[in-house]
C-alpha cells in the first residue's frame, strides 16, 4: 500500500507494516488527537477493521485493536467518548468506496487476533505533568511524583506529604476519566494491600475536577505510566534519601500543617512528627 486516506481531524498512511496516524491540529480537533500527534500502530497490533455509517451523511472507518496491544486504551478502558476515539476516522459519505477498497486491502493484511503479550503501540513521551484538583503529577520515565496542593489535597495527604513512586514499585495504574463522576488517577503499588476507597484519602492517587486532569493531559500520563511498569521487573529495595528541598516550601507546608493542627485535624504528636520530618529535609 502506502497510500493515504485523509478524514476529518486526522489522515491514515497505509505502509507495509503498519497505518501511521497523523491527527489535525486546530480548535475543531479533539485535544487528545493534538496531544497524540501521531500514531504508528503496527499490523501486529490490529484484529480488524470496520466500516459503517456516520453522523450527518459521514461514514466511520476504525481499526480494532488487540486487548492489550496499545498502552493508551488499555488505561483508557472503554471510558473514552466515540469523538475522542483515537482510531476511528471519519470521511464523507460519498467517499465510502474508496473507504471500503482500504478497509479490505488492510484486512487482508492482518494475521494476528486475541490479546497482545505486549504493548505493541508505542506510548505517549515523557516526561509528561499535570495539574489535579488536589497536586500536580509529574512523571520522568522512572518515577511518579505527586506534590499536594495546599488549597486541595485532604489532611490525610498533608500528613503523608509529597509522594514518589518508582514504577518498579508499581503494579498498574487506574485511569477514572475526570469526565465522569469522582475521576481520579490512581498508582496500584506493590504489596501495598487495600487502598483507602476515596481516592481524595489515598496518597498514591490524584483526583480531578473541573478544569483539573482533562483526558488530553492525563490519560497519555496513565498510558505512559503503564508502559513503564509493564517493562520494568520489580525493584528488590528503594533508596530513602530524599534530596534538599526549598526552604520557602517547606516554611509554606509547615504553615498549612499548623493550620491543620489549629482545626483539630491533625494531633499534637502527628503535628510535632510531621514538622520535624519537613525540618529534616532542609
Amino acid at each position: 500500500m502506502g497510500d493515504v486516506l485523509a478524514g476529518f481531524h486526522a489522515a491514515w498512511e497505509f505502509e507495509s507494516d503498519s497505518v501511521l496516524i497523523r491527527y489535525e491540529r486546530g480548535i475543531r480537533t479533539p485535544k487528545l488527537f493534538q496531544a497524540l500527534g501521531e500514531r504508528r500502530v503496527p499490523l501486529e497490533a490490529i484484529e480488524g477493521v470496520t466500516l459503517a455509517p456516520g453522523k450527518r451523511g459521514t461514514v466511520v472507518l476504525r481499526i480494532e485493536l488487540r486487548p492489550g496491544a496499545d498502552p493508551l486504551m488499555e488505561a483508557a478502558s472503554g471510558q473514552l467518548k466515540e469523538s475522542s476515539d483515537p482510531y476511528r476516522l471519519v470521511l464523507p459519505a460519498e467517499r465510502e468506496t474508496l473507504a471500503e477498497y482500504y478497509a479490505d486491502e488492510l484486512r487482508a493484511r492482518l494475521t494476528e487476533s486475541g490479546p497482545a503479550e505486549r504493548h505493541l503501540v508505542a506510548a505517549p513521551e515523557v516526561p509528561l505533568q499535570f495539574k489535579a484538583y488536589d497536586g500536580k503529577a509529574s512523571f520522568d520515565g522512572t518515577a511518579v511524583a505527586f506534590r499536594w496542593f495546599w488549597t486541595g489535597a485532604s489532611s490525610a495527604k498533608w500528613k503523608a506529604g509529597d509522594q514518589r513512586f518508582p514504577v518498579g514499585e508499581l503494579s498498574g495504574v487506574e485511569w477514572r476519566s475526570p469526565e465522569v463522576f469522582e475521576g481520579h488517577l490512581r498508582l496500584l503499588r506493590r504489596d501495598a494491600g487495600t487502598p483507602p476507597a476515596q481516592a481524595d484519602q489515598d496518597p498514591a492517587a490524584v483526583v480531578f475536577g473541573l478544569g483539573y486532569g482533562p483526558v488530553h493531559e492525563s490519560l497519555p500520563f496513565a498510558a505512559a505510566v503503564l508502559a513503564a511498569v509493564r517493562n520494568c521487573a520489580p525493584v528488590p529495595a528503594v533508596s530513602t534519601a530524599r534530596a534538599r528541598r526549598d526552604p520557602a516550601d517547606i516554611a509554606e507546608r509547615i504553615r498549612h500543617l499548623g493550620e491543620l493542627h489549629q482545626a483539630g485535624l491533625v494531633t499534637d504528636e502527628e503535628f510535632s512528627s510531621k514538622k520535624a520530618e519537613l525540618l529534616a529535609e532542609l
